[in-house]
């Protein structure tokens, strides 16, 4: 029972550092990658006199021609026609362009928009090589549903046929990094509420995820404060080489996984499967599908309330077990009695670099306090709190005062006396 303990336990700090990772993107303030900045920087300061850029010059034209073909691949794609798809490439971009339109068709593509972003501007000692920052927006499953988008760099060969697609460069966007289909191939299932996609080799993963993903999901969707649920949940199960790549990668390699916000008010969760291999994917299929769900449109970065982010989603997580049950009690035992933690709320975030067991032990303090919350007030008015905090980012204690009639202090103190006396 002992050795069953301390392997939950590991296994719980690994799954506990995903939502650590939750990242707030404004939508449409996507960073580009360098190449995408030089080719917007370039076209910016191009004076406005510059033969090549007025309208009718050679950049204008391009521009328009470009357009065109992209618009044709477009919908190539969505008609599931790959030798249209194919078409406006060169055959030396047409591997990499395969294995996106098989992943996108795969994850259910069902809005695909490429719009050019500026005119092109020529690569430099390549006569008739362009370069072309471009945004892609898309819906997966849902047609109707709000794009997510992607600026990525492309580039381009003059022919007297028309231009020609020399490469679509990754996105590798500063705040999201690279999306799993610009690098990856994938295989997708899909539900009534998500979407789960791996790479081929651990296709046979995805049954079973499906299963658990759609009972995260009725779970999640419970927690969707402003009554608005996702549309899809979109899920990416990771090997190795999409841990390391996928959204930038750089996450310790016993992460179990994360949260992304993606613009058009959708969240993308990864999935690590080499820390999942022990188990524990359902309750971190709850947690971060709960994160999809309740989190603003634009994301969210206020440490002050990681407490409240965090606990509503271990409370997810924890799909209603008892108290006694909760798999971190034995780190928060450690920090609330060694001295490690100052008694409040608002600095409960661990650092980037902190140790596993203070990372778990965070969780678990913001886990009983949103616990207690819901104990004794019910689950809607958390719900109410959490849109009032995070949602329209009001003063806590105002919030408190209104939702609760409570002054923020007395809550505050007697989820703090709840955490104590759980934990003593």
């Amino acid at each position: 029972m002992e050795d069953e303990r301390h392997r939950s336990r590991r296994r719980r700090r690994g799954l506990l550092w995903a939502a650590v990772a939750v990242v707030a993107v404004a939508v449409g303030c996507l960073l580009p990658a360098a190449l995408v900045a030089a080719v917007v920087r370039e076209t910016a300061s191009r004076p406005t006199g510059d033969p090549a850029s007025r309208p009718g010059g050679p950049a204008a034209r391009l521009a328009a021609a470009i357009d065109t073909a992209l618009g044709r691949q477009a919908g190539a794609l969505l008609r599931g026609d790959r030798d249209a798809f194919l078409a406006v490439a060169e055959p030396t971009a047409r591997v990499d362009l395969t294995r996106r339109f098989t992943s996108l068709r795969a994850l259910r593509i069902a809005v695909w928009r490429a719009e050019p972003s500026g005119q092109p501007t020529p690569e430099p000692g390549q006569p008739g090589r362009w370069r072309q920052a471009v945004t892609y927006r898309y819906c997966l499953v849902e047609p109707d549903c709000t794009p997510s988008p992607v600026l990525a760099a492309t580039r381009w060969r003059e022919t007297p046929e028309g231009p020609r697609l020399v490469a679509v460069e990754p996105s590798a966007s500063a705040e999201t990094g690279t999306r799993p289909w610009e690098v990856s191939e994938l295989v997708a299932a899909v539900g009534p509420r998500t979407v789960v996609a791996t790479t081929p080799d651990l296709r046979s993963r995805l049954p079973g995820l499906l299963a658990e993903a759609e009972a995260a999901a009725a779970v999640a969707d419970r927690y969707a404060v402003d009554g608005v649920r996702p549309d899809r949940y979109r899920i990416f199960y990771a090997g190795r080489d999409g841990w390391r790549r996928w959204y930038g990668g750089g996450r310790p390699a016993w992460t179990g996984g994360y949260v992304v916000t993606v613009g058009g008010g959708h969240h993308e969760v990864v999935l690590n499967a080499d820390a999942l291999r022990t188990g524990g994917v359902a309750d971190l299929l709850r947690h971060e599908l709960t994160h999809a769900a309740s989190l603003p449109a634009g994301g969210w970065s206020d440490r002050h309330a990681w407490w409240l982010v965090e606990g509503t989603a271990e409370l997810a997580g924890a799909a209603g077990r008892p108290v006694g049950r909760y798999a971190g009690l034995d780190d928060v035992r450690r920090l609330v009695t060694g001295g490690g933690w100052d008694g409040r709320l608002d600095t409960l975030a661990p650092a980037a670099d902190a140790p596993a067991d203070r990372v778990a032990a965070s969780y678990g303090v913001g886990y009983l306090a949103v616990r207690h919350l819901v104990d004794r007030y019910g689950t809607q008015r958390l719900l109410d709190f959490f849109a009032a905090v995070v949602h329209d980012r009001r003063p806590v204690a105002e919030a408190a005062q209104e939702i609760y009639g409570e002054p923020w202090s007395k809550l505050h103190d007697d989820c703090v006396a709840q955490v104590r006396g759980v934990a003593g």
